[in-house]
């Protein structure tokens, strides 16, 4: 068997497989089909400062080889999140990551002082929320609010601090050096990217928010490029997503450079889907001689 070991950003995972924000809830669902231990980590629901229903249905749709979703953050908030919800994760012998999502800088900086006391084990900053102080413009979409905001997180906590960058951007590489740059400990990509569907019957948007965020295995190829070209551009480790389905995609986002990985639409169609691309890595490091993923990280070469 294979070493798939990798310390992340100053964090030890035991294999680099974790379900996606939004994916897998907090796992009690899953618990019930497989031990939450054999997966590397979890990133939680997002979580905000309050509790959110959410946005109004229809708010998923299908697409070719994917998924919209406008869900629209529903979770308990951060007090439930702390109370009821970590104590429970953290007997599960797996690295739980903290994904925050605010809708000011101070309300994200709030948040993450408030995590900061917490036995989770790091925090993953959502920045593909819209800044209500900026017209409803993302944090992630420029670099100044993306640098502004990880600054402000940053002097809010001293956990290992991972930002989640949006795809909806020119350049994805400016995005994620800023951020390095004021201080994120690693990132996360790619977020979802924009999507719409219209119903012809109703010549209606079938998403009651109009648009929403498209994951699944058509935005692979993307994901793969973005994290290929960041990876390159940024000495903190990356964290691929985007599409990943099985272990032979893992693999893939791994030699772009990735050195975790998450998952997130194919958990929705295979509730398995974790626990297969962990053992399909296995399988396919034996079969190839690799005794460690430190072996494949970042090997691809271009042309």
């Amino acid at each position: 068997m294979a070493d798939l070991r990798i310390n992340f950003a100053g964090v030890d995972f035991k294999n680099p497989v974790i379900p996606a924000s939004g994916a897998f809830g907090y796992g009690r669902e899953y618990e019930e089909l497989y031990p939450l231990s054999k997966l590397g980590g979890i990133s939680v629901k997002g979580t905000t400062l309050k509790p959110r229903n959410g946005n109004p249905a229809p708010r998923i749709a299908e697409t070719p080889a994917g998924m919209l979703n406008s869900v629209g953050l529903q979770n308990g908030g951060v007090e439930k999140f702390i109370e009821y919800e970590l104590p429970h994760l953290k007997k599960q012998d797996i690295v739980v990551v903290a994904n925050i999502a605010g809708a000011t800088m101070e309300e994200c900086k709030e948040l993450a002082a408030i995590v900061d006391k917490s036995d989770a084990d790091m925090i993953e900053l959502n920045i593909s929320c819209p800044n209500v102080k900026q017209g409803g413009a993302a944090f992630g979409t420029s670099c100044d609010m993306a640098a502004g905001i990880t600054k402000a997180v940053r002097s809010a906590t001293t956990k290992p601090l991972m930002v989640k960058l949006s795809p909806n951007v020119t350049s994805i590489t400016d995005i994620a050096k800023a951020v390095e740059a004021e201080g994120a400990d690693a990132v996360s990509l790619i977020n979802t990217l924009l999507g719409m569907r219209i119903d012809i019957k109703t010549r209606r948007p079938i998403l009651k928010n109009n648009v929403g965020g498209l994951s699944g295995p058509a935005v692979f190829p993307v994901a793969v490029r973005m994290v290929w070209q960041v990876a390159n551009a940024v000495k903190i480790p990356v964290c691929g997503m985007g599409g990943i389905a099985t272990a032979e995609d893992a693999i893939e986002m791994m030699m772009a450079g990735a050195q975790t990985i998450q998952l997130g639409a194919a958990i929705f169609k295979n509730p398995f889907a974790p626990i297969e691309i962990i053992d399909g890595m296995n399988k396919w490091c034996d079969e190839n001689g690799v005794k460690s993923l430190s072996e494949i990280i970042g090997t691809v070469k271009p042309w």
